[in-house]
């Protein structure tokens, strides 16, 4: 014999509960807020009586207010911490344009007397032992094309390494010799 399976309208009578509120106000009250969600009286009362009985049986539970708010509270904190590593990100920034200028001035000095560090981000990349143009070194040290005193100290050091013959300027770029 054929199992024969009831749709929701065929077991309504075996799934109903009437619930009889103690006063019209608060049936209007639940109603209100029904509609405000969007849903049924019969949803809404059915979901808030499954989360009360969650709460009381699974102790990490969340309803769905409460889930509502954690998010809202963590989006927040998101915005938050956006902002500040927006302001860390631009301070970093302007102190790595300070370092540059600090460490190019002995090479923007005419007169400069003493021992001149040459930027060592600048030697390996000279180093891989290919050929690398002006742009791809800018790039590559974070100097932007505003950065005219970077640039003019990373023009000096090119000179100044080709002058000693450890790299070689070609049509094409840079390339280390030694």
């Amino acid at each position: 014999m054929p199992v024969v399976r009831l749709g929701k309208t065929e077991t309504i009578k075996e799934r109903a509960i009437y619930v009889y509120l103690p006063s019209t106000e608060q049936k209007e009250r639940w109603e209100k807020c029904a509609r405000a969600q969007g849903t049924s009286i019969s949803k809404f009362v059915t979901e808030h009586v499954e989360n009360s009985l969650r709460q009381e049986t699974e102790p990490n539970y969340q309803s769905r207010g409460e889930l509502g708010k954690t998010i809202r509270e963590l989006k927040d904190q998101l915005d938050k911490v956006t902002r500040e590593k927006h302001v860390l990100e631009i301070a970093t920034e302007r102190l790595e344009e300070e370092l540059r200028r600090y460490r190019a001035q002995p090479f923007m000095e005419e007169d400069f007397a003493g021992v001149r560090r040459y930027q060592k981000e600048l030697v390996e990349i000279l180093k891989e032992g290919r050929v690398i143009n002006g742009e791809e070194i800018l790039s590559r040290l974070g100097i932007k094309p505003s950065e005219h005193e970077a640039i003019k100290a990373v023009s000096k050091q090119l000179e100044n390494l080709e002058s000693y013959r450890i790299i070689q300027s070609t049509p094409k770029g840079w390339k280390w010799v030694k």
